[in-house]
């Protein structure tokens, strides 16, 4: 399967869909221009790893910021990962959040208590 390597620019996160690999990483800060040109290929790539899932799914999230735009394309990726842990029953989100940041640790509170997802938040210290 295609492995999907986008390198964080000011606007855009870093993004890795590795399935070879299991590494699957969001990061970075997302207010794109156009959320649904930047995000569609992610939409497209995690509908055709569903077809064919590794045994486990871990998804390391690491914002520093994201735009409502963001927000919406993050909760449908959550959505499509929720059915496909329906149908494997092995999807984790590991939730990153800087220890002072209280806006991406409720964020990632938030979606935690929406989407029927196991989800482990992790805090980090800031350098």
């Amino acid at each position: 399967m295609e492995i999907i390597k986008i390198v964080a620019t000011h606007d855009t996160p870093n993004i890795i869909l590795d399935a070879e690999n299991g590494i699957f990483e969001i990061s970075g800060k997302s207010l794109p221009e156009d959320v649904n040109a930047f995000y569609s290929p992610i939409i497209e790539w995690l509908d055709e790893y569903s077809k064919s899932p590794n045994e486990k799914t871990v998804i390391d999230i690491k914002f520093d910021y994201l735009n409502t735009a963001s927000s919406k394309f993050l909760f449908t990726f959550f959505l499509k990962l929720e059915k496909l842990h329906e149908s494997n029953g092995n999807v984790l989100i590991k939730w990153h959040f800087a220890d002072d940041d209280e806006d991406m640790q409720d964020v990632g509170e938030e979606f935690a208590d929406v989407i029927k997802l196991p989800f482990e938040h992790i805090s980090y210290p800031v350098d």
